[in-house]
């Protein structure tokens, strides 16, 4: 959240980073004209290369001590990832994984003051200096995560030993054989069934492409996969469920004209299968309820949207929906309208109790779409409801126009005081009047400049 800073040259720190600059400035200058053969060329790529390689050395004991020094905050997000995310415009998952390398490749201090050598030194030692790049640090970690639990420190150790000599003169792929190698001297009957089950289930949803599809994987264990067998044996057979044909039922074995016309290959069968299953448990209302409201999809759409059955929706889960395809969803749904005026405002909905109702959430949820902090990118159904005029100390309200949706990690930011964020409703003459905009502490920025999201309306990053 913080600017990038102007450098000063105060410390050795600073003077040194000046003079890499520096070098790294005159290098483009000079250019590679004067290179006149292949294998020179080779050795400046090489040399290039493990210059690159040394900077994670330099960089990962400088997140571990951000991470243990960190203060809640301080740099104006309530966590490390999202902070370091916004200072190296990286991916907040990108800045968690190099957060778990740090850990892993960075000394350590015990709660005694004592310092202790990395979890693994040898790989450590190697990427400060420049020896080994990411992808073999990548096969290092990975392997331990399939060491057995019963193998004693002192044939880990040994074993991170080698793979690190090994890393300074094979590729990564080599590495990985190696490694792979190692590892079946260590477990020769192979993982414990259960613990590697346990270790291996995942379910992940890639994001959306540009055709709005979304590519997945998943490792699913045994019991999850009966019970995926048991409904596919029917929701999959051809001829049910087909979106293309009518006729297409679920409620009685399907006519064998029905199943002739199904063209559909098995793995299209299960993808209608698994949505139609999908679709009857949320439409049955007996998912209770998630954050005041019921388990189900939230779309939300303008009017004119809604009229030329053009555009996209947004989910409560920050999915864009084509409208056809909302409308088609309708027919098995709860219905909910949220009305607006004709500049984007909601209308004025008022609650005399503290907590947000249902309806109200649902108009947030259309007008915010998502967590309103700067930059956060959690969707409407991982927020709360946030007073702007706070409940106690400002006499605040629970009117819709004074609620922003807030998720959890930054709820905790907001307050009163000079050292909190402030959350405001921008007004009639603001470029986007009726949004949530959020005023740092003055640590953060000295004059309080409102701040306002514009990630769940990404259109308005070229009105800027």
């Amino acid at each position: 959240m913080l600017s990038n800073p102007t450098p000063h040259p105060t410390t050795r720190v600073d003077a040194a980073l000046a003079k890499i600059e520096a070098g790294f400035r005159e290098l483009r200058d000079a250019g590679f004209d004067e290179l006149s053969t292949n294998p020179q060329r080779v050795v400046v790529t090489q040399r290039l290369e493990t210059i690159g390689r040394t900077v994670p050395g330099f960089v990962y004991p400088l997140i571990n001590t951000i991470e243990r020094q960190w203060r809640c905050g301080e740099l104006g997000d309530h966590n490390v990832a999202n902070t370091l995310a916004d200072a190296l415009r990286i991916s907040p998952s990108e800045a968690r994984t190099r957060i778990r390398i740090a850990d892993d490749l960075s000394p350590q201090v015990t709660f005694s003051g004592a310092r202790r050598n990395p979890t693994y030194p040898a790989t450590a030692a190697a990427v400060a200096d420049g020896a080994i790049g990411d992808e073999h640090v990548k096969v290092i970690r990975e392997f331990f995560r399939h060491v057995p639990l019963d193998v004693d420190n002192e044939t880990a150790e040994l074993a991170e030993q080698k793979l690190a000599e090994q890393a300074r003169v094979l590729r990564p792929d080599q590495l990985r054989t190696a490694a792979n190698r190692i590892l079946g001297y260590l477990n020769p009957d192979g993982p414990k069934p259960e613990a590697e089950r346990a270790r291996k289930r995942s379910f992940t949803l890639g994001p959306q492409g540009a055709d709005l599809m979304t590519k997945g994987s998943f490792c699913v264990d045994p019991e999850l996969r009966a019970y995926l067998e048991a409904a596919f044996a029917k929701y999959a057979k051809p001829g049910v469920l087909n979106p293309a044909d009518e006729e297409s039922t679920v409620e009685e074995d399907p006519a064998a004209e029905t199943v002739k016309r199904d063209d559909r290959c098995l793995e299209k069968r299960q993808h209608d299968a698994l949505k139609a299953i999908l679709r009857d448990a949320l439409a049955s209302g007996t998912l209770g309820q998630h954050r005041g409201l019921p388990v189900t999809v939230v779309a939300t759409m303008t009017v004119k949207e809604l009229e030329e059955a053009s555009g996209t929706a947004i989910t409560g889960g920050g999915s864009l929906l084509p409208i056809r395809d909302v409308l088609r969803m309708a027919r098995h749904a709860r219905h909910y309208l949220a009305l607006f005026d004709d500049a984007g405002r909601p209308i004025y909905l008022g609650r005399s109790k503290r907590i947000a109702q249902g309806d109200q959430r649902l108009v947030c949820f259309a007008k915010d779409k998502g967590c309103t902090f700067p930059t956060c990118s959690r969707p409407a159904n991982m927020c709360q409801c946030h007073h702007c005029r706070e409940w106690v100390a400002q006499l605040g309200l629970t009117d819709v126009d004074q609620l922003a949706l807030v998720c959890d990690t930054h709820h905790p930011l907001a307050g009163v005081k000079d050292t909190d964020w402030h959350a405001i409703v921008a007004g009639a003459d603001h470029k986007y009047p009726g949004r949530i905009l959020w005023v740092p502490p003055k640590h953060i920025d000295p004059t309080r400049k409102p701040r306002i999201n514009h990630y769940f309306h990404p259109h308005e990053y070229w009105d800027d």
